[in-house]
């Protein structure tokens, strides 16, 4: 196997690169104004490490596979192009309304509590470039108006007039009948060909969302046309800069959905936060190779912290309605729950609450926290780990990046000591036990919210940050086992190496499996199959065009289920592709049950208020191969022997502690070493804290469990 696969944060671009039996790692800042060059950077470390250039390695390898976050940037920077919305006649205001309270999306829970006060944001269509279209399909998918051709071409003509650069369909009740919409895209095609109005994106919503709802089905398609520009030049532009290197394959994009695709088979909606999806993958494969059921996978880079749920069965969470930046969409999503805090984060003092408060701001790579020495002038949660001790000036980043102590001590003296009647120590350890409180906080609720309890979960911690911080995540949450995995400094850049090939389709439906009011099941059969085959045949058909053999085509289907008329929607894999008779149906309730009152406790369920699909989703994909993991089997008792020591301070404890350091290299496998400690590696340090224990394992794995 031979394979690279990057994954590009707000501070750090990681690449993972598999040539034959050797694994690299390797780390470069982003280069946020040209991401591939970050990207030929990290790859270029890497090669050198095995003494190859980047063009022989390019040359040789299967596959590279890409986690962006051009989509990301473009949302921020706000420099996508003008988009013209075709809607139904009457429908025009839907979207600049936002449902009412739409412009609470994306805020703080704290801002979301003062609506009134929310500030919407700034639209990505102004209001005259929505047009309505003289047309009406009803809910059943009927035709109830037919489309009036003439008019809409005066109405694309005037969109084209008024600027749009890019055209978004969104018709309603366009997912149960899309004659329209696909006849809108042919006149379109048909007064507008390429040769004179250049590569204009016309994007069908029922090709972006396949669920009702039409305001986030809009919102879909409109953030699919505005990102549009920036992904195909960007990657394409990236693509030709690695055919230039020696690649000659089409290159791999990560999605946010848990699979991958070829460049001309990626909306662009797809790759938005594909990066912690990557590495939320890679947690499942190791579930699965380390025999572990419950995993809480915690990703602390340089920008953000990232929280993903990995339970036993193959259970996936969705967001169903993932909020995009400031917008709703109803693209399916892989769960994570984001908070903003990384090594950047920015600590500020709140006067509001008279306290420090760390993030959502990051220093990101440029200028960077300030002991980066680039420019940076706020104090960060890495400026508080130097200050602490836990990190080497001299070997951050195995010695590419030498920390300034004092520029940590002066950002943090003028920007909170005065503040606070603190000490630069003080402020130091606060920042710290204010950050790890925070994210275990946030795992707490997002375990519970889907009803499971944090102590029977192993907490994963990977990342630049990970390892520094989980004992104390796993302090605060009430935790005993820690999993540092193998290469944890870039295991989501890992975890795109191990994703399969794979596309999602979904459609919404409302079928009672068992209906309380009649007290009967389900019937419809035959809908429900030909549903089932139709998505298939949508999945198939996107697999073969990148030239996979239909043989190695496999499919996965998933219902959204519900008991009656609750709120709390899941999704179960079902264990029959297809309905033929009651026992199946059975078969469906009882996995249905069985994940019910896993998650909410048993004897929750409750099948006298029926039982519903809203959803049907198939996942069709072709496995490309896994990087197998290795596991120590036995421990010694031995202790390692360390390079020296260092004073180091520790919240709650007024006195330095003098703590052993560790080179991860000389740590042999197996052998135990107890808190506090530090093992340092040329990509991260792994912290143990007093009252914890750690076990070596291989690939620079380690098991860390409280005493």
């Amino acid at each position: 196997m031979k394979r690279v696969s990057v994954d590009i944060g707000g501070t750090f671009t990681d690449c993972f690169l598999v040539f034959d039996d050797q694994y690299i790692e390797a780390k470069a800042l982003t280069t946020h104004h040209n991401l591939a060059n970050g990207f030929m950077e990290a790859l270029a470390q890497a090669a050198e490490s095995i003494n190859e250039t980047t063009h022989s390695v390019l040359s040789q390898v299967d596959s590279v596979r890409y986690a962006t976050t051009l989509g990301t940037n473009a949302l921020i920077e706000r420099t996508g192009p003008s988009v013209g919305v075709l809607v139904t006649a009457g429908y025009e205001s839907a979207i600049p309304l936002m449902r009412g309270r739409g412009y609470g999306e994306g805020l703080s829970p704290g801002a979301q509590a003062d609506l009134p006060g929310a500030r919407r944001p700034e639209p990505l269509v102004s209001i005259p470039l929505i047009r309505g279209l003289r047309e009406r399909i009803d809910y059943r998918g009927t035709v109830v108006l037919p489309l009036d051709v003439e008019h809409l071409r005066s109405q694309v003509r005037t969109l084209i007039d008024r600027g749009a650069r890019a055209f978004v369909v969104a018709l309603v009740n366009s997912v149960m009948n899309p004659e329209h919409e696909r006849l809108v895209e042919e006149v379109i095609l048909d007064e507008y060909p390429s040769h004179l109005l250049g590569n204009f994106p016309v994007i069908l919503s029922h090709q972006v969302g396949g669920r009702k709802g039409e305001y986030v089905r809009a919102t879909s398609a409109i953030l699919d046309a505005y990102l549009h520009d920036q992904m195909y030049y960007g990657l394409s532009a990236l693509e030709m800069r690695l055919k230039e290197s020696g690649y000659q394959k089409p290159m791999l994009v990560m999605h946010n959905t848990g699979g991958m695709a070829q460049l001309n088979s990626t909306h662009a909606l797809q790759t938005i936060h594909s990066g912690p999806v990557a590495g939320v993958n890679a947690s499942e494969h190791l579930g699965d190779q380390f025999d572990i059921d419950n995993i809480v996978t915690t990703d602390m880079g340089g920008t953000s912290f990232d929280i993903g749920i990995v339970v036993k069965g193959g259970i996936k969470f969705y967001d169903f309605n993932p909020v995009m930046d400031r917008w709703l969409v109803n693209v399916p999503m892989m769960h994570l729950e984001t908070i903003g805090a990384g090594g950047g984060s920015i600590a500020r003092f709140d006067r509001l609450y008279n306290t420090i408060e760390i993030g959502p701001m990051s220093a990101g790579s440029d200028p960077g926290p300030a002991c980066y020495d680039r420019g940076g002038l706020l104090p960060t949660v890495t400026d508080a780990d130097l200050i602490l001790g836990y990190l080497d000036p001299e070997y951050y980043a195995g010695g590419h990046i030498n920390l300034n102590r004092r520029r940590s001590e002066f950002a943090i003296e003028d920007e909170l000591c005065e503040l606070t009647g603190l000490s630069v120590v003080e402020v130091a350890q606060f920042i710290k036990q204010k950050v790890d409180t925070n994210m275990a906080h946030a795992i707490s609720k997002e375990l519970g919210a889907k009803g499971y309890d944090p102590r029977q979960f192993t907490l994963l911690a990977y990342g630049g940050n990970g390892p520094l911080h989980c004992c104390g995540i796993a302090s605060a949450l009430g935790s005993s086992q820690i999993l540092i995995p193998p290469f944890s400094s870039v295991f989501s850049a890992l975890g795109a190496g191990n994703m399969d090939q794979m596309h999602v389709h979904e459609r919404s439906v409302f079928m009672w499996v068992y209906d309380s009011n009649t007290q009967r099941l389900m019937d419809q059969y035959e809908t429900f199959n030909n549903i089932v085959a139709e998505l298939e045949n949508l999945g198939r058909e996107d697999l073969k065009r990148q030239g996979l053999t239909e043989e190695a085509i496999q499919f996965r289907l998933e219902l959204d289920m519900r008991y009656g008329n609750q709120l709390t929607q899941t999704s179960v894999v079902s264990p029959v592709r297809r309905i033929a008779s009651d026992a199946d149906l059975l078969h469906l309730i009882e996995a249905f049950g069985d994940d019910y009152g896993r998650r909410f406790g048993q004897g929750s369920q409750a099948p006298e208020a029926g039982i519903r699909i809203n959803a049907i989703r198939v996942l069709s994909f072709v496995q490309t191969g896994r990087i197998p993991f290795r596991r120590t089997t036995v421990y010694t008792d031995a202790d390692a022997d360390p390079v020296g020591h260092r004073l180091c301070h520790f919240p709650g404890i007024a006195q330095p502690v003098e703590t052993a350091v560790y080179r991860a290299d000389r740590v042999p496998e197996g052998a135990k070493i107890i808190g506090p400690a530090l093992i340092e590696s040329p990509r991260t340090t792994y912290l143990v804290e007093r009252d914890w224990v750690l076990h070596m394992d291989q690939q620079g794995a380690a098991w860390i469990r409280r005493v």
